[in-house]
């Protein structure tokens, strides 16, 4: 049995737990305050000290959402798909650049069937462009980067967007099997390449490349298990049909037709459903 001596400990125990808190807190804020007084900051009863909050990260996973995969129409890559300069576009890397951040009407043909960008977002929309970023040239002969691309003004898009929201694939006229439009080259936790022929490379059709996306863990996992077996098969994702979120207030977008990098503002190709400016 415990004496009357042992159960008064706790009480003790408690409150000097308590004064010392108390006493590291003032100190604290007395260190603070002298930090601030010394730098010339003035101190006063209005000013704040905000300790960090802690947020649950984002959830990037798509309800509902089921992803399959066809055989591919070539041979797969023989370089790593991490490292490959066509397929991860941080490989090449870009540099934000001046490019007017509206929508541009380029001469010439277009094709009906081709990718449309504001069926990135539901429902479409033309997004707020954010940025203007252009992409660096890759030489082969020598297996590094040179400087940025000057065929266009940008290839690289910042587009406005609200952390969470989904993102979807750029709708299209194509079906590369089973009502799918796209082939998944690449998939990371932030970024994807999307392939609108079932070839395993960037030679013939559109490329979308997409930074700054949280992509769906599930979709990723099933296309680092096709990477890792061999690449035969790769995933296949609908038009419209959504595979991530938004990591923030921008993502970026990159479009390619037979491996060259185009002008993502251009109306008559990629934003078909608004008017000419």
């Amino acid at each position: 049995m415990k004496n009357h001596h042992e159960h008064t400990k706790r009480p003790f125990h408690t409150l000097l737990l308590l004064i010392l808190i108390c006493g590291a807190t003032l100190l604290v804020l007395h260190h603070t305050s002298a930090l601030m007084a010394e730098n010339g900051r003035p101190t006063s009863e209005n000013e704040f000290i905000y300790l960090p909050l802690i947020t649950n990260p984002l959830d990037c996973g798509i309800s509902g959402a089921s992803y399959s995969s066809l055989p591919i129409a070539s041979d797969p890559i023989t370089r790593p798909a991490w490292d490959h300069p066509d397929i991860n576009l941080a490989i090449r890397g870009y540099e934000q650049v001046s490019a007017s951040l509206m929508l541009v009407e380029y001469a010439g043909g277009s094709d009906a069937n081709a990718p449309q960008l504001d069926t990135l977002f539901s429902p479409a929309r033309v997004p707020t462009f954010t940025n203007a970023y252009q992409i660096y040239r890759w030489d082969w002969a020598c297996n590094c980067r040179l400087d940025l691309m000057s065929n266009w003004p940008t290839t690289l898009l910042g587009m406005g967007t609200s952390e969470g929201e989904p993102i979807h694939v750029p709708d299209s006229g194509y079906d590369i099997g089973g009502g799918n439009d796209v082939m998944v080259l690449y998939a990371t936790d932030n970024r994807i390449t999307l392939k609108y022929t079932r070839e395993d490379n960037v030679v013939f059709g559109y490329t979308v490349h997409i930074e700054d996306i949280c992509v769906d863990p599930a979709l990723v996992s099933l296309y680092d298990s096709l990477d890792a077996a061999g690449r035969a098969q790769l995933p296949v994702l609908a038009g419209g049909q959504p595979f991530g979120r938004a990591l923030g207030d921008e993502i970026k977008v990159s479009i390619r037709d037979t491996g060259n990098f185009l002008d993502p503002r251009s109306r008559k190709d990629w934003w078909q459903s608004q008017p000419p400016p």
